[in-house]
């Protein structure tokens, strides 16, 4: 869940993901502790009422898939069965196959964002047409064939923050308490949406230097760090001095 990969466990997923071990990692995103109660975690989305941020969150969502992508060797994809399950099939079939750590992120619609589930698939679309939830895939593997790692799986937002926003109790109630400090968030969510996207399409175009030796297990990696030099300790100068004839 998100409130183990985003918060509590972040630590220990970093920690995996930092590794080059052969890992498959699936996070099912509810953008909120869907568990324990409805608490916000750092997955939940700027202008979302949850427990600890009744009045809307004012922070922006933590960006979990930019971070794994920092460190060059992780699979990461962020997909949305209801907005495109060709691109949700080829993105897990993808990070079983990658010989190396995978992250896979999934827009998971839950109960505490206040909707009948069973348009949970559309308001997936609606987030994904939105710039809310951009789908990708991110594959190390590509660097080698000279293309970039990054490839965005959806097309510019042609749908509005509020439209996606406004399906959801979380969101609707921030604007019914006050809908001056709605009309705020939703602004900041436009903007935070509309920003990312352009990050991402500007990393879908960028490509990385391949490295002359890739590993064995077919994608590069960086050379191993230089082992540290040996440390000589040297005898305490107030040791006993070992008597010696004259």
């Amino acid at each position: 869940g998100d409130g183990w990969a985003y918060d509590i466990g972040f630590g220990g997923l970093d920690h995996v993901l930092a590794q080059h071990r052969n890992v498959n990692i699936l996070v099912l995103d509810t953008e909120v502790y869907s568990n324990t109660g409805g608490q916000q975690s750092k997955a939940t989305p700027l202008g979302a009422s949850a427990k600890f941020a009744v009045a809307g969150k004012e922070i922006p969502k933590k960006d979990l898939g930019l971070y794994a992508m920092s460190y060059g060797h992780v699979y990461v994809a962020r997909i949305a069965f209801g907005a495109k399950i060709n691109q949700t099939v080829q993105a897990l079939a993808e990070a079983e196959a990658f010989p190396g750590p995978s992250l896979v992120i999934a827009y998971s619609h839950c109960i505490a964002h206040g909707y009948d589930m069973v348009h949970g698939a559309d308001q997936q679309r609606l987030a994904v047409e939105s710039g809310v939830w951009p789908l990708y895939r991110f594959d190390p593997r590509r660097v080698a064939a000279g293309e970039p790692p990054l490839h965005l799986d959806c097309g510019t937002p042609k749908v509005a923050v509020r439209d996606y926003m406004k399906n959801e109790q979380r969101f609707r109630m921030v604007e019914k308490q006050d809908p001056v400090r709605f009309r705020r968030l939703l602004a900041a969510a436009t903007q935070v949406a509309a920003q990312r996207f352009a990050v991402y399409e500007q990393l879908a175009g960028v490509k990385v230097p391949r490295l002359d030796k890739p590993g064995e297990d077919g994608f590069a990696r960086p050379p191993l760090p230089v082992p540290p030099p040996a440390v000589v300790v040297a005898p305490a100068a107030d040791a006993k001095q070992e008597e010696r004839p004259a």
